[in-house]
């Protein structure tokens, strides 16, 4: 399954990992390329930044906010193992997605 950015799909659901199989972050954006550039650059001072989570690992798009946050609360509830078969679904080798999505 692999989802792409288009001007029709504004909002994103995604994963960030620190590594391999590592610390996992998710969130929801109405802008993916500006957000993990701002993960990617420390600019929020929360989990991300403490933990060093910066490689886009998994991401979906979606044309409503509601359906965004409401994917995003979701996969927040997945256990770790749920999360980690998932993301081995979409990218099975763990490549940061950033420098394909710019």
């Amino acid at each position: 399954m692999v989802y792409y950015m288009s001007k029709e799909r504004n909002y994103s659901v995604y994963i960030l990992s620190s590594k391999r199989n590592g610390t996992l972050y998710t969130g929801v954006t109405n802008n993916l390329i500006r957000r993990i550039y701002e993960h990617k650059n420390k600019f929020s001072h929360g989990f991300s930044k403490k933990y060093d989570i910066d490689k886009l690992v998994y991401y979906e798009c979606f044309q409503s906010i509601t359906d965004a946050i409401s994917r995003e609360k979701q996969i927040k509830h997945y256990k770790r193992a749920d999360k980690l078969v998932l993301i081995e679904a979409f990218n099975p080798s763990w490549k940061d997605l950033y420098q394909e999505i710019i």
